[in-house]
């Protein structure tokens, strides 16, 4: 939700007052998505984890039972795939949004004549790469 982040746009050498500036965006939803589905895979795991330990028999004289659990696998591998794809464009969306020379481009006293604007450092996001790596 990047639209609730707000920065101080300076004003020119002190001539205006500062300014804020709102981020434009909400790429909350593939994060969201990844998270929930992250969730629901563990309850999965751990709920499947009772059943092969505590109920070994059952699991074994119900022939429907195992075709069922690797049903559920596989849509949880497929919905995985989804949201690992998912959180990797919104954060590709994030570095786009949040780009030192698109920031520069959204501020109104960049824009005038003889005004040289730079970013000064630009945003380290190798722990948000290798979140989507990972």
């Amino acid at each position: 939700r990047l639209y609730q982040i707000p920065f101080e746009m300076p004003g020119c050498e002190g001539k205006s007052e500062p300014q804020t500036l709102h981020l434009i965006g909400d790429f909350s939803a593939p994060a969201e998505f990844f998270v929930t589905l992250g969730v629901f895979c563990f309850l999965y795991a751990m709920a499947a984890l009772v059943l092969y330990l505590r109920f070994h028999s059952l699991y074994g004289e119900n022939k429907k039972l195992p075709i069922a659990d690797f049903c559920v696998t596989v849509c949880f591998t497929f919905f995985w795939l989804v949201a690992v794809a998912a959180w990797g464009k919104g954060l590709s969306d994030v570095k786009a949004a949040t780009r030192p020379t698109s920031l520069i481009a959204a501020m109104a006293v960049c824009q005038d004549e003889g005004v040289a604007c730079s970013a000064g450092t630009t945003p380290a996001m190798g722990l948000a790469n290798i979140s989507v790596v990972r």
